[in-house]
């Protein structure tokens, strides 16, 4: 079946279908210059047959991995069908740009420094979104002055889309058994975004997998929360409890969040792709207020207001301040005994959440300085 002719502005009459996929061809290099000229580092083009990943995700779904994420299942086959979420769809121009603001080394560093607060380093700078956005924008815009109008939608992580499997489709990388995207240049840490269009652009070819007998990633979770190559439980992943969970984290699953208070990195950091990986250049990802290098105590000591100030702009902004204190205080719980934490923790026990005060309850039992007798008396 011949794919459909484009458009052209002002009328002009269709030339041959072989002229027709040569300006095609023509129009998806400029695409990917364009790209690149405006800071991505890697663009390629995928269909919207996603049957595979379609059957995956349903198979994960009844596995309840989702968690407390009902978005997941909210939105039925239009998260896996594009032509259903945008109609029109043909193609979705897929894009990566790199953020990894350290070294690893660094990253190494201060994860193993229990009284340092371990921030995912995508979080360390300014939220992503809106910076990709505006950028898809930007190439969408010029598409468009180029060739005319035509139809596309430009997402970020900001509707039913499955990033992962349309860049795989789209040659930027395979999926790992860690379920995140690897690129065999550029390892692991870098954004996703997409252009849904109705272009008959040719596609790229599908990544191949990589990974091999490796399972370094596996191997390095804290939580065992790849439960089997190529399968995350969610439920167990740090990543979900200190950003998507709002009610209390497990306490079976506490000791071994160790200082990690936003996300975690362990499964990248421990992929050997990531040798390969970059430092970004957008200064937006750099880190802020010190982020990087921050203590438990120091970001425990933050009121809302401080909160909300110097989170404005970053990702870490959407967790609210309360599930922060949460965080914060297992960690200081998992750090050893210091009259600073103990002190730290003391000052919170009045807080008006009893999320807040159950999570330094237990923190403070962990630092061996709570009495059973007053602890039963404050869960009155």
């Amino acid at each position: 079946m011949s794919e459909p002719e484009l458009p052209r502005p002002g009328g002009t009459p269709p030339g041959t279908l072989a002229r027709d996929t040569a300006r095609m061809a023509t129009l998806a290099r400029q695409i990917k210059a364009w790209g690149l000229e405006l800071g991505f580092q890697q663009l390629g083009i995928a269909d919207i047959d996603l049957e595979l990943a379609e059957t995956r995700l349903a198979d994960w779904l009844d596995r309840g991995y989702q968690g407390e994420m009902d978005f997941m299942s909210r939105h039925g086959t239009r998260r896996s069908r594009p032509a259903e979420l945008v109609p029109g769809t043909l193609r979705v121009i897929s894009a990566r740009m790199d953020y990894l603001p350290e070294g690893q080394p660094t990253m190494q560093t201060r994860l193993a420094d229990p009284a340092a607060a371990f921030i995912s380093r995508y979080a360390l700078g300014r939220d992503y979104h809106k910076l990709m956005r505006r950028r898809l924008q930007h190439l969408a815009e010029r598409i468009g002055t180029t060739i005319g109008p035509f139809g596309y939608r430009v997402f970020t992580d900001s509707a039913p889309v499955l990033e992962k499997p349309l860049a795989e489709k789209a040659g930027l990388g395979w999926i790992g058994k860690h379920t995140n995207l690897v690129n065999p240049r550029s390892g692991s840490w870098f954004f996703l975004g997409e252009i849904y269009t109705d272009l008959p652009l040719p596609t790229d070819t599908s990544a191949p997998d990589h990974c091999g007998t490796c399972h370094a990633c596996m191997d390095a979770c804290p939580t065992q929360a790849i439960v089997a190559p190529y399968l995350l439980d969610a439920r167990l992943c740090i990543s979900y409890l200190t950003i998507e969970l709002r009610g209390p984290i497990p306490e079976p699953l506490r000791p071994l969040i160790g200082n990690r208070v936003y996300g975690c990195d362990d499964c990248q950091l421990a992929c050997p792709w990531n040798r390969f990986a970059r430092l970004s250049c957008e200064s937006d990802f750099s880190a802020r207020w010190g982020l990087d290098a921050a203590t438990l105590v120091a970001l425990f000591g933050w009121d809302e207001a401080r909160f909300l100030e110097r989170t404005e702009g970053s990702a870490i902004r959407r967790i609210g301040h309360v599930s922060w204190l949460r965080n914060l205080a297992v960690a200081l719980g998992n750090a050893p005994p210091s009259p600073a934490i103990v002190t730290a923790l003391g000052g919170r026990l009045s807080h008006p959440s009893e999320l807040v005060r159950e999570h330094v309850r237990w923190a403070l039992e962990q630092q061996h300085q709570f009495q059973p007798q007053k602890n039963a008396k404050l869960r009155k």
